[in-house]
């Protein structure tokens, strides 16, 4: 992939530093399953979309006015993608004092606060003694460190608690907060990387938008504190806490001043190179517009801001680091600020070493404290046995805490009403229908691409055919014909979209002038992958990190292969009868509501809701299955088979209330 828009002195940074990533599919241990095929066809896939994605990266910004024009939307597609679109309700924060430690020149503050209603953040302040004035602050926001007390959890906060201590020892007031994950009230950062809860995608959920939200309530304690400047507040942390720096500092200008450390990279990083599999879901917005990092990173210009990695860091590595940089000092140049960007550069791996942390000692006193020359003298040490730091004694949870489980209620699921009349049923329609299109399947190509449509082999048999096409860029797929016995004329088509080789649908009924398609949409099939589980769940995630989910693409398939049956060389105007299979029933359901002319859509065994069927971006924020089966009732008959009718009364209860002709809904 080529670089997109670095300055030459940065491409030469990158030839000379760059390590070389693991490609998506290398060399792996003995006796894991090589890439097939099709594996090796979407790693194609992944390379094309995401060069698509990094070109169009800030590509419009020319110009300050440019970016001063759009930053605003920019940033509000951010909190969009961080499940912060609407604003959640900033309620009382219930600080509350647990415990405090004494230093002989700082004192630490073990406390709590609530950012939303049973939301606890557990933190320690660390406040110098004898102060004169309001202090400069630091908002420390931690990595994934964990540290027990048998099988209590302390909190990460006091695996990072030598960041907050040398803080406090030079004059700045430091909050450190714990992350949900591996915090004292341990949450979860793991849904879809370790748990295969890829519902979080149709919630439009990822905890990076917790924890975000959790650093814009933690500015507005900091601010809060009788101690602290409000109007200089920095944030800084490291890994996981490098990569909420960046999204609350993006999120809130009272950061002025930022020094995230290995918290990001580029989406070849990512994608291409297969760095998703060493992170979990934190560190990802949902991305509904389909960004690359740097416009992530842009919202903190111009702002003080030191980006800092280290060389041999293999989950940041640094020629996606220097890709991202080379895009803000582009910007920077453009504010008229390029002293305020600073890129620090370490040896060694992924790892809390002296050589990042002082120089970003030395960023804060230059930008907060105006000493750009004071030399750091003190080590960042840790001072106290982790217990200290403890908010919560052992087993005194709060009963109302919402923290270990709140990927289940963050992002609230729609509950769509039942329509009124004709009237309000239409303006709902419509109002689906473009949420549908903007926020879940924005990842469809923008224009349909020739399907180059060719027989593949020679019929085994004379009603017997194969035949494949394009459905987007290099995925080719195929789908295999049945004509009638005897040659008879087909006069209907019954495409059948199926998840696997045995779920083979009853022959339709009807007379016996029915052409048979049995598709498989990608990743099932003849494209399934070859490769082991887990790196199967890494492929899918990367579907999410370029806007769209595997299934969301399957829809899109499906839309295809009506097209290339629709062709002269096919079954022209014949209709087209369409039914899936499970999950690919769902996928057909939805490809329905774009596709014009069908004659009817059967679900075979379908979910009745995504939290236990397909994925969609944002889809649960809007509808779920019961509606989206009104949405094509509307256009085609729809039939049910194998499926319990209690789970769409809303869909018939609709039906009902807009007077639908009874063969809309079969049972």
């Amino acid at each position: 992939m080529k670089t997109p828009r670095l300055t030459a002195r940065f491409a030469a940074l990158v030839s000379l530093l760059a390590l070389p990533c693991a490609a998506p599919f290398a060399a792996t241990p003995p006796n894991t399953p090589a890439p097939n095929a099709a594996d090796r066809m979407f790693a194609e896939y992944f390379r094309v979309e995401t060069e698509r994605l990094a070109s169009a990266s800030l590509a419009e910004i020319k110009t300050l006015r440019d970016w001063t024009d759009r930053r605003a939307q920019v940033r509000e597609e951010l909190f969009e993608m961080l499940g912060l679109s609407p604003r959640p309700e900033k309620t009382d924060l219930k600080a509350t004092l647990t415990g405090r430690v004494e230093h002989a020149e700082f004192t630490v503050e073990n406390l709590h606060f609530q950012s939303l209603p049973g939301l606890y953040v557990t933190a320690n302040l660390y406040v110098p003694k004898n102060l004169t004035a309001r202090a400069p602050a630091i908002l420390y926001a931690c990595g994934h460190a964990s540290v027990k007390d048998g099988q209590a959890s302390l909190g990460n906060k006091t695996g990072y608690q030598h960041h907050g201590e040398w803080f406090a020892r030079h004059g700045y007031v430091c909050l450190a907060i714990d992350t949900i994950q591996l915090g004292e009230l341990e949450g979860v950062h793991h849904g879809t990387r370790r748990f295969g809860q890829f519902w979080w995608n149709s919630r439009g959920y990822t905890p990076a938008g917790v924890e975000a939200w959790n650093g814009i309530r933690a500015l507005d304690y900091l601010q809060s504190r009788p101690e602290v400047d409000p109007a200089k507040i920095g944030m800084t942390g490291r890994s996981g806490g490098g990569a909420y720096t960046w999204y609350t500092a993006a999120l809130d200008d009272r950061i002025k001043v930022a020094v995230p450390v290995a918290g990001i990279t580029d989406l070849h990083n990512h994608v291409v190179d297969g760095v998703v599999k060493g992170h979990c879901d934190c560190m990802f917005m949902v991305n509904t517009y389909r960004w690359d990092y740097a416009k992530l990173a842009a919202l903190l210009a111009p702002r003080p801001l030191l980006l800092a990695n280290s060389d041999k860091d293999t989950i940041f590595p640094l020629d996606g680091v220097l890709r991202v940089h080379g895009e803000l000092a582009r910007l920077y140049a453009l504010h008229k600020a390029s002293d305020k960007l600073g890129l620090l550069i370490t040896e060694g791996p992924h790892k809390d070493t002296q050589d990042l942390q002082v120089p970003a000692f030395r960023w804060f006193n230059r930008w907060l404290k105006n000493a750009p020359d004071q030399l750091v003298r003190v080590a960042a040490e840790k001072l106290f046995d982790p217990k200290q730091l403890r908010v919560f004694p052992v087993g005194a949870h709060p009963a109302d805490e919402r923290t270990t489980k709140i990927h289940e209620t963050f992002v609230p699921l729609a509950a769509p009403a039942l329509p009124a009349d004709a009237a309000a049923w239409a303006q709902q329609r419509a109002a689906w229908l473009q949420a549908l299109r903007e926020k879940s399947f924005r990842g469809w190509p923008a224009a349909e691409e020739p399907l180059a449509l060719a027989r593949r082999e020679a019929p085994a048999a004379p009603a017997a055919e194969t035949w494949d096409f394009v459905t987007q860029g290099p995925v080719r797929l195929a789908f295999t014909v049945q004509r009638p016995a005897g040659g008879a004329p087909v006069k209907r088509v019954w495409l059948q979209v199926l998840d696997r080789d045995d779920a083979v649908p009853a022959a339709p009924p009807g007379p016996a002038d029915a052409a048979i398609v049995r598709f498989f949409p990608r990743g099932l099939g003849p494209t399934a992958s070859a490769l082991a589980a887990a790196d199967q769940n890494e492929v899918r995630r990367r579907y999410q990190l370029l806007g769209q989910t595997a299934d969301g693409m399957r829809v899109w398939d499906i839309r295809r292969a009506v097209a290339a049956l629709r062709t002269r060389e096919l079954f022209g105007d014949a209709p087209i009868y369409l039914s899936g299979v499970r999950d690919q029933a769902v996928n057909a359901l939805y490809a329905s509501l774009f596709i014009d002319g069908l004659a009817s859509v059967e679900l075979i065994a379908p979910p009745a809701s995504h939290m236990a069927g397909p994925d969609y971006l944002n889809v649960l924020r809007f509808l779920d299955i019961p509606q989206a089966a009104a949405l094509a009732a509307e256009r085609q008959p729809v039939r049910w088979t194998q499926s319990n009718r209690e789970d769409w009364s809303w869909t018939t209860k609709a039906a009902r209330t807009l007077g639908w002709a009874p063969d809309r809904l079969q049972w």
